[in-house]
């Protein structure tokens, strides 16, 4: 299933690992001290001792667990959400997880987006990316823009994936989904506010990636605008990861201190066998 970006200069001193969530995770966690504290630059301190992993993290390995061993989305978010509490949940995904009817409510939050990410890495093609990225987002977020969200995230990253040129990913984004691409964040960072919605932040994010030098740029660009910072994060540093295909030993390193060993588990084996 493996797409290689053949074109791609490897930069001394860092290690390359295609097909990663670490980018997606590694948003996550450097975010995570910035949502409601926001900072407006990309000058800041890359990890802190308050850094930590949020809801985002949490449900992206659980759609990376779900996919590597075929269990249903619905149940297995289920689980990993009452295991791993207390990590940021929105009120109504809470409220999700304490009824155990699993019934999705309609939602058009960018948690479907924020947890996307395996989806388009394990997809052999774009049709593939956009029905694993319906289902892993419907089971809660069955809203057509909670869908679209999804699908997006998951599109960008198959589409980094396979090589496409950035000039090319926006206008395919754009014109599969009508999400508008067609402003920097220097335009919109100054009156960005707090946005959870699917349509007002996966754009933001998106482009994020497309202004970026690399994964630690496009992780800066995101915590940069202000807002759902570790969200916004987590989605750019998604695509930027299928992208560069590289993620410095640093940003390595500092995730997996972080994390709990059952998600490392999940991230290796994930590399390994999608």
């Amino acid at each position: 299933m493996s797409q290689k970006n053949s074109h791609r200069e490897h930069n001394p001193g860092k290690t390359t690992l295609s097909r990663t969530l670490v980018g997606a995770v590694a948003g996550d966690i450097i975010g995570s001290i910035y949502e409601g504290n926001e900072i407006k630059t990309t000058d800041f301190p890359l990890f802190s001792e308050e850094c930590t992993y949020t809801d985002d993290t949490v449900m992206t390995v659980a759609v990376a667990d779900a996919i590597l061993n075929g269990k249903d989305f619905a149940r297995t978010l289920h689980q990993y959400g009452r295991r791993y509490p207390d990590r940021g949940y929105g009120g109504m995904f809470r409220e999700w997880l304490y009824d155990n009817r699993l019934q999705p409510y309609n939602s058009f939050g960018n948690g479907s987006a924020m947890r996307a990410s395996p989806t388009g890495f394990a997809a052999r093609n774009l049709d593939e990316a956009l029905s694993l990225a319906r289902k892993s987002a419907e089971v809660t977020h069955n809203h057509p823009e909670g869908i679209k969200g999804a699908q997006s995230i998951a599109a960008s990253i198959f589409l980094a994936r396979a090589g496409t040129g950035k000039a090319e990913i926006r206008k395919q984004i754009t014109r599969m989904f009508d999400y508008d691409l067609d402003f920097t964040l220097d335009e919109i960072r100054p009156d960005y506010i707090f946005d959870v919605t699917c349509q007002g932040s996966v754009p933001q994010a998106i482009v994020a990636f497309l202004e970026s030098r690399d994964l630690e740029d496009a992780i800066r660009l995101a915590i940069s605008i202000g807002g759902d910072s570790d969200t916004i994060a987590c989605m750019a540093g998604s695509i930027a990861a299928a992208w560069y295909q590289e993620i410095p030993d640093e940003i390595i390193e500092r995730v997996s201190s972080i994390l709990p060993p059952a998600f490392i588990e999940i991230l290796d084996r994930f590399d390994q066998e999608v």
